[in-house]
């Protein structure tokens, strides 16, 4: 991958951008708003999805595939950090001696001097940042945001407001979150991912430190999870709210109940105030006491902060349900850390009810699935009732000799009840043959297993058929 160099002076100006890597979450989110500013857009990804095809509709010129020809006249060239450096549209713009910047410093550009709230945490960025919109859009307060996931009532993942605040969710998987000027830092935890970038927990909790010191107004930080905690400690920031169910948080969750739709109990101040969410799973109760730690943090009425953030209604991949077929619900998460897969499958089980779990786990990285795959075993024997493995999705990383879906599985104590099924056609059959009706299936990871949502669902219609 490439390493951004963060202190590089942003330029006064920019005129026509290219993206590499248009397609992503995150980076189809600022081309959106760079083509709202005005802005020439143009980029690649190496596949179509519904972002490059939204991104056309709105005037951008998208290429699949990378070609330095496709750089084109652009003045600017914008990367994501799963990028290699050997990209040849990276190094024709280098060659030509055009800005070329990081997707968080060409966002950074986008800000200018509003008053910036950032998320940041291993886990939970996405919903948080979801939540906090969402009712800010409720409050009247017209902001203007970026998060990592479309939100599902908005159908955008980005958009510019006519309010003061700015709404980013902060990446820290390549310590680009220290960039930005943040008014206010919402941590939602610091459950050490990453290694590959920082090299040891040591140096991701200093970064969280730095991110949290730098904020100007408040930092906001959960008050359950140990690194979190770890990081609170050796803040010496003005101040501090802190969120969760300890008994001692500014903001104590309380009262959770997670039978369907989670519902939940905040005291604040001396005050109560309850919520029912829309979107299912204790971890969701939890990013909203974070998203209302914010929100009263800066100054917004409790009570309707908290309706507002009931409101809201999901991001793609968070959980998102694809269709039902003779019975099985198949849903498609992002989950691809074991904190996260646990809390997913989690709230998956306080929606099936007395039907099973079968997931579709694609392990994300072959350095986080050699350091943690002991970890992803227990999580899915524990709490999925059938387990199917795919082949490792290297994204930014070369293959490590040894490493495969295999090496969780076998981690498995009882290999009943789990597949490792490179062939995705296989897998679909398999998790299709296992399923009844009332069951829920799940694919779960950051990489591209959502593109066999539509072969599960095939081979469930199929099934039914024969």
């Amino acid at each position: 991958m490439i390493h951004p160099d963060l202190t590089m002076p942003l330029p006064t100006e920019l005129g026509a951008v290219h993206f590499t890597g248009i397609g992503g979450s995150g980076m189809s989110g600022i081309a959106r708003l760079f083509l709202s500013a005005g802005h020439a857009v143009s980029g690649s990804d190496r596949s179509e999805n519904h972002n490059t095809e939204n991104l056309r509709d709105l005037g951008a010129t998208v290429f699949i595939g990378h070609d330095a020809s496709h750089v084109g006249a652009a003045d600017a060239l914008v990367y994501t950090g799963a990028l290699w450096p050997d990209n040849p549209e990276y190094l024709e713009a280098v060659r030509r001696g055009i800005p070329v910047l990081h997707r968080s410093q060409a966002l950074a550009w986008l800000i200018n001097h509003k008053r910036l709230v950032s998320v940041a945490g291993a886990h939970g960025k996405t919903t948080s940042t979801g939540m906090i919109i969402t009712a800010l859009l409720a409050l009247d307060a017209a902001p203007s945001f970026v998060n990592g996931g479309v939100i599902q009532s908005l159908g955008v993942s980005s958009s510019f407001g006519e309010g003061e605040l700015f709404v980013v969710e902060a990446d820290e998987s390549d310590g680009s979150f220290l960039l930005y000027d943040t008014a206010v830092a919402l941590i939602t935890n610091v459950d050490a991912d990453h290694l590959d970038h920082y090299g040891s927990h040591d140096a991701f909790d200093a970064a969280f430190v730095t991110f949290a010191e730098r904020a100007k107004e408040l930092v906001v930080v959960s008050s359950d999870d140990p690194g979190a905690v770890r990081v609170t400690g050796m803040l010496d920031h003005h101040r501090v709210l802190t969120f969760g169910e300890d008994a001692a948080a500014d903001v104590r969750l309380h009262s959770v109940v997670t039978d369907g739709p989670v519902s939940f109990r905040i005291s604040w101040q001396g005050q109560d105030y309850s919520a029912t969410l829309t979107v299912p799973g204790h971890h969701n109760a939890l990013n909203a006491a974070g998203a209302f730690a914010v929100l009263v943090g800066l100054g917004y009425d409790p009570t309707r902060s908290l309706d507002g953030i009931a409101t809201f209604a999901g991001t793609e991949r968070r959980f998102e349900l694809h269709g039902t077929v003779r019975g099985v619900s198949v849903y498609d998460d992002y989950a691809h850390h074991p904190t996260e897969v646990a809390a997913a499958l989690a709230a998956a089980r306080s929606v099936v009810g007395a039907g099973r779990i079968i997931a579709v786990h694609q392990p994300h990285l072959y350095s986080r699935t050699r350091d943690m795959a002991g970890e992803f075993a227990e999580a899915y024997e524990k709490l999925a009732d059938h387990t199917i493995v795919l082949d490792v999705f290297g994204a930014r990383e070369d293959p490590i000799p040894g490493v495969t879906g295999a090496t969780v599985t076998k981690l498995f104590a009882d290999q009943g009840r789990v597949d490792y099924l490179p062939d995705w056609q296989q897998a679909a059959d398999r998790a299709a043959e296992i399923a009844q009706d009332g069951d829920l299936i799940m694919t779960l990871s950051c990489g591209d297993v959502y593109r066999i949502v539509p072969q599960l669902l095939s081979s469930l219609d199929a099934i039914g058929r024969s």
